[in-house]
């Protein structure tokens, strides 16, 4: 099956000043990702902060240009297309509903102006598909008349999906799309979000560092270490049986409802490792608990081991009959 959404050698890198009379230095933010997206499929892109899942989306939604690689919508190459072509077919809902939503417009505008700006419809015409897709966001009409200010941050980003669905898209990236939530409008906003999938045929990517979220909506799971991607895999299996260190210890890092349990303890230590250095071999040996020496020099590939892809040099490869 071709993928609907896909990426080969994916590549970012940054420019950063690393302090005055010193010279600027390279941060290589997405390094090396091969990436495919199935139709009608939810990604979930996890890791930590700094691992480069929010500038992938950036690069996915168009607004990045990737450094090296290419990304196919469709087997076509993004960079020839028209980017109100792309904007048709690939929306956003962004982190913050506080700071994506223009404070001086209507919410009746704000859904409306996808249609504007690619001229469809009259006006007549476009204030009606923005109020129709604010009630199947769960914003009765007369919400089209109020301002962001007005709203709680669960309405907000409520328009933030109207917003994102009014051009009918095929690929929504959600980048963190309940970070800035209470816990109790989280499962609101998710529940909204496959409701939509189902509704609309959407095809989602989501990337987040909560991986309750990423367990709740995701289909296939994609790992993410230091602009790598170390594993990649369905959800159920993911979670079920993790092969990589990292996510196992991403998934020890969970809380339970039980505090005479405590806090976990994941081994990976205090301190996070620094992407303007990362180190040699495996980016993940000097916090992984069972490192072995080939892993200070040995940079591990991204393998197919039957259940899933993981980049491990402890972990077998899928040996496959000629």
């Amino acid at each position: 099956m071709t993928a609907l959404l896909r990426g080969e050698g994916l590549q970012r890198t940054f420019s950063v000043k690393a302090g005055p009379f010193r010279p600027h230095q390279l941060l290589h933010a997405v390094n090396g990702v091969d990436i495919a997206v199935e139709r009608g499929s939810v990604l979930g892109i996890v890791g930590e902060s700094g691992c480069g899942k929010s500038t992938l989306a950036r690069m996915l939604l168009g607004l990045t240009p990737p450094t090296a690689g290419s990304i196919f919508l469709e087997g076509q190459d993004v960079a020839a297309m028209d980017r109100k072509a792309l904007a048709r077919r690939i929306q956003p809902v962004f982190q913050d509903p506080y700071s994506s939503l223009n404070p001086r417009r209507t919410i009746g505008a704000i859904v409306a102006f996808p249609l504007e700006v690619h001229g469809i419809g009259t006006r007549a015409q476009r204030r009606a598909q923005a109020l129709e897709m604010l009630e199947r966001v769960g914003l009765p009409g007369r919400y089209a008349d109020l301002t962001p200010g007005q709203l709680s941050g669960g309405q907000r980003q409520r328009v933030a999906i109207a917003r994102a669905l009014v051009m009918k898209p095929e690929i929504v990236v959600c980048d963190e799309p309940t970070s800035a939530l209470d816990v109790s409008v989280q499962a609101q906003i998710l529940n909204l979000l496959l409701d939509l999938r189902d509704e609309f045929r959407l095809t989602y990517v989501v990337i987040s560092h909560n991986l309750a979220v990423v367990e709740h909506i995701a289909t296939q799971v994609a790992v993410m270490y230091l602009g790598r991607v170390v594993e990649f895999a369905d959800t159920r299996t993911l979670f079920a049986k993790p092969q990589h260190p990292y996510t196992q210890a991403l998934l020890s890092s969970v809380l339970t409802p039980d505090p005479s349990l405590g806090l976990p303890d994941t081994g990976l230590g205090l301190a996070f490792p620094d992407p303007l250095h990362p180190p040699a071999g495996c980016a993940f040996h000097p916090r992984c608990p069972r490192r072995h020496a080939a892993c200070e020099h040995e940079l591990p590939a991204l393998v197919e081991t039957g259940t899933a892809q993981v980049a491990c040099n402890l972990v077998s490869p899928l040996q496959r009959t000629p």
